[in-house]
Parts: structure tokens; C-alpha cells; sequence
């Protein structure tokens, strides 16, 4: 155990550094895309560079979940955070988009380790009254990468270089490198397993398939062609297979037996449609100012700032109090006030006001951010040291794959509502009086409306079809997104009368 107050605080701080970087890592990529599409080329492949990189995260987390149960928490850390550091140099090198791809998924392996094994070396080296606390400040950390990822991706991409967006994890990783391998000292308690190796290469196929089907179908593919059928089936078969390996499996990579228990099942639940709405809120509301108030990305960005501010003071919050509360108390807490924030979303119309936009991220932030430090927590709750790194990669897991599925589910939809109602829009208008220089260019190229020089070319009542219809398309999904956290209410209450149990210390 780390012993002395300065060296818990250095790990601290490096594990914060550490979990900015990873987190931060995918919105940061996502806002240079356009910029490194324009260098590299490659534009029918550029799904690649986010897709390699969420794959083999999310296939990573559980692994290296449990290799930390079995062999220590420390090395794995350092292994996935020098992984990661290799991956993102080699980022900064790339000549084209494949190569790029290829070292994304490097960079992924990395960072499947850093994220759940950082949250459980605090349950290791904290007793049960200062985890909440310490839970609350790296869940504050993970909300702010939302906000800081896209902010800082394009101040460095339009002032320095695209490269740099890779680069500027060095530093970081370099430095949170030095403090866990100098301050953590950790306490050899771990049990040598039997690695489950049948689960793990399944596991990482059916997560591979999945993901390709779902960011390759109605893109690359149609939803009903054979290559996306034969990855979905692909998927079925080798989860099934996956999920009989590990009944069988003496030591599973995750362990049936923990969803026996109420409150670690219901937080998997919790985390994961949480996480399939509120990276939508990260994606759409960027996309609804820059279209409705205009302006450059950059201040699309900076709007979600106070999402950012709610999401910290929410984590804060539940992480302080979780010692006084139970669990699900504070996650009703969280769900009203998310529940609330969502219905306010799903009203905005182009004629809302800015500062309305605002107050309705602060709610939606502050909610989401409970989950943050509660639900790591309530994973571990009551666990063996020996199960904590399963337990809590699998928390992360379920939120990653919920961000996955969102995104992509929700994205498909709001897509399709846009195509209409735009459609829709313009036929009404064919022949209508004050309407010159209306073209099909305006439907086929609507993304004109977020560059500020294009914008400025589109007749005013062209362009005001083309935000209404964007506008709705973004609230229209925001009701739809209603539906999980809606689920996300039934799980909470679920959960049980389980609350954190503080021990005095041993004088």
C-alpha cells in the first residue's frame, strides 16, 4: 500500500493526467478529421481512424481487467500507458489514412488499460471514506475531456499542426509515466490465474464484428448486403461462443457470478445507457449551434464548456456524498435532473435563446455527471481486491459499448430525419416566388451552412430551410434519447439499499 500523503496525491495526479489523455484522445481526433482527410486523402476510409481506435479499446478493457487481477495493477498500467504513448508518435508519422488506421489501433490497445485500471488502483490504495472523494475527481476528469478534446483539437490543428493533436499526449503520457512508476508502491496481493485465452480471442472478434457492422452499415455497405449480415451474424456466433467459454472458464475475463449481484448489474446497465446518451449531447448540441448561431468550430466547442462545469460539480458531488447516501438515492438525484435536462433539449428550436442552451447543458451535465464517480464505485462495491479490475474494466466496457451503440444508432436516425425533412423542405418550394439560386448543390452539400464563407452564399431562405430541418432532426433524437434514460430510471431503482461502508482507521 502507498503509505505516505504526498505519494498518494503524486498518484493521483498521474492517474488524472493519464485518464485526460485517453479520454480526451477520440474528440480531439474527431474535430482534426477534416484537416487530415484534406492532407492524407483517403476520405472513403477516414471511419477507420476512429473505428480502429474504439475497437480495440473497448476489447482491451476487460482483458487487461483481469491480467491486473492476476498480476498486478502497476505493470499493466505502464505497459498500456507506453502502448498508448508508441501508438500516438507513430499517429504523428502517418502518410496515409491505412497508416493512420493501423497505428489508432496501437494507440487503442494502450488505451483499453489505462481507464479501468486507473479507477481501481484508487480503490486499492484509499480506504472506503476517501474514495469517493478521489472516484469524484477522476470522474470530473472524464466528463472534462468531452468538452476539452474538440476546444483544444482545433485551436492546435488551426494554429499549429494536425500532427501535434498526437504529439501533445507525450508530455502527459511521459510525466504520468514518471510519477505511477516513482509514488506506487503496490501491495502484492494478487492471486495467479489461469489466463481464459478462448474468452479473450472471442470476446475481441464478436466486439471487432460489432463494430465494424454498425460503422460500415448504411455507409460503406447497405444494412441488408451480405458483408454487414456475415459481421453481424459473425458477432452472434462468437459472442455466443464467448459467453459459453466462460461458464466453462476457471478464471472468466468477466465473471458471470458478479451480475448476481444487484447493485453490479444494475450500474452496467446504469453505465451503459448513460453512455449511449450523452455522447449524443457531445455530438449534436457542437452541431446545433454551429448551424443555428453560427461561428466557427471553435465556439461550437467552447458552448459546451458549461456541460463540461455541470458534469464536474455532478461527479464532485456524488463522490463527496456517496459516504452519507445510498447509491440509488444519488443516482435519483442524477436521473431527475438528467431526465429534466433531456425534456428541455428535445424543445430547442432555432428561435431559442443562446443563454437558454446554456442552463439546459448545465442539468444535463450536472445529472450525467453522478455516474462518473458513483458507478465505478457501486462496481466494486463489496468486490475482493482479486475481482476489482474485472469489476471495474466491465464498467467501463458497458459504458464504451453504450457510447458506441449511441452514437451510431442515434446518429443512423437523426441522419434520416434530416434527409427528409430537408427533401420535404425544398419540394415545397419548387416554383414558390423568392426563391432564386435554389439548387439541389444546397441538399446534396448542407454541411455548407457550417463554414462561415459558405454560408454567407446561400440565399436567406434557402438557409433558413436548411437549420429547420437540421434543428429538428437534433431535437427529434434528443426525445428519442428519452427512451434509454427513461430504462436508465427502472435500473436505478434497481440498484438496492447498498451505500459505501467507511471503516475507522487502525490506530
Amino acid at each position: 500500500m502507498v503509505s505516505k500523503e504526498s505519494n498518494l496525491r503524486l498518484v493521483v495526479i498521474g492517474l488524472m493526467m493519464a485518464i485526460l489523455m485517453a479520454a480526451m484522445d477520440n474528440t480531439i481526433v474527431a474535430t482534426a478529421m477534416g484537416t487530415i482527410v484534406a492532407e492524407l486523402g483517403g476520405l472513403d476510409k477516414f471511419v477507420w481512424v476512429t473505428s480502429a481506435y474504439m475497437v480495440t479499446v473497448m476489447a482491451g478493457m476487460p482483458i487487461f481487467g483481469k491480467l491486473s487481477d492476476m498480476y498486478g495493477r502497476k505493470r499493466f498500467f505502464l505497459l498500456g500507458l507506453a502502448v498508448f504513448l508508441l501508438g500516438s508518435i507513430l499517429c504523428g508519422t502517418a502518410q496515409s489514412i491505412v497508416q493512420l488506421s493501423i497505428y489508432r489501433a496501437i494507440q487503442g490497445i494502450g488505451g483499453g488499460a489505462l481507464m479501468p485500471i486507473a479507477f481501481t488502483i484508487i480503490f486499492d490504495i484509499f480506504p472506503p471514506e476517501r474514495r469517493g472523494k478521489m472516484t469524484g475527481l477522476l470522474g470530473a476528469v472524464f466528463g472534462a475531456s468531452s468538452v476539452f478534446g474538440p476546444l483544444l483539437g482545433a485551436y492546435i490543428t488551426e494554429y499549429i499542426s494536425w500532427h501535434w493533436i498526437f504529439y501533445v499526449n507525450v508530455p502527459l503520457g511521459l510525466v504520468s509515466m514518471i510519477l505511477i512508476l516513482v509514488a506506487y508502491k503496490e501491495s502484492p496481493e494478487y492471486k495467479e490465474q489461469k489466463i481464459d485465452w478462448w474468452g479473450a480471442v472471442t470476446l475481441v472478434v464478436a466486439v471487432v464484428s460489432l463494430m465494424f457492422a454498425l460503422e460500415l452499415g448504411g455507409k460503406e455497405y447497405a444494412w441488408d448486403s451480405a458483408q454487414i449480415i456475415g459481421l453481424f451474424a459473425a458477432f452472434a456466433v462468437f459472442f455466443l461462443i464467448f459467453i459459453y467459454a466462460e461458464t466453462k472458464a476457471s478464471d472468466p475475463i468477466i465473471s458471470f457470478w458478479m451480475f448476481k449481484r444487484r447493485l453490479f448489474a444494475a450500474s452496467q446497465v446504469i453505465a451503459f445507457l448513460y453512455g449511449a446518451t450523452f455522447v449524443i449531447l457531445t455530438v449534436f448540441i457542437p452541431i446545433f449551434v454551429q448551424a443555428v448561431y453560427g461561428g466557427p468550430a471553435t465556439n461550437a466547442g467552447l458552448v459546451l464548456t458549461p456541460m463540461m462545469l455541470g458534469s464536474v460539480a455532478g461527479s464532485a458531488i456524488g463522490g463527496v456524498f456517496q459516504t452519507k447516501f445510498r447509491f440509488r438515492s444519488l443516482m435519483a438525484v442524477s436521473i431527475i435532473v438528467y431526465f429534466s435536462g433531456m425534456v428541455l433539449l428535445s424543445t430547442l428550436t432555432p428561435d431559442t435563446a443562446r443563454w437558454l442552451v446554456t442552463v439546459y447543458m448545465i442539468l444535463v451535465g450536472f445529472g450525467v455527471g453522478f455516474s462518473f464517480s458513483l458507478l465505478p464505485t457501486a462496481s466494486v462495491h463489496n468486490m475482493e481486491p482479486r475481482y476489482r479490475g474485472s469489476a471495474n474494466s466491465t464498467n467501463s466496457f458497458f459504458r464504451s459499448l453504450g457510447m458506441t451503440l449511441g452514437v451510431t444508432i442515434f446518429g443512423s436516425i437523426q441522419n434520416k430525419v434530416f434527409t427528409d425533412k430537408l427533401a420535404e423542405a425544398f419540394k415545397s418550394m419548387q416554383g414558390a416566388p423568392g426563391a432564386p439560386g435554389m439548387n439541389l448543390a444546397h441538399i446534396e452539400d448542407p454541411r455548407a451552412i457550417f463554414e462561415a464563407s459558405q454560408r454567407a452564399k446561400i440565399p436567406p431562405m434557402i438557409l433558413d430551410k436548411i437549420v429547420d430541418a437540421l434543428s429538428a432532426s437534433i431535437t427529434y433524437t434528443f426525445l428519442l434519447a428519452l427512451i434509454p434514460v427513461v430504462l436508465s430510471a427502472i435500473a436505478i431503482a434497481l440498484m438496492g439499499n447498498s451505500k459505501v461502508e467507511t471503516t475507522k482507521p487502525s490506530s
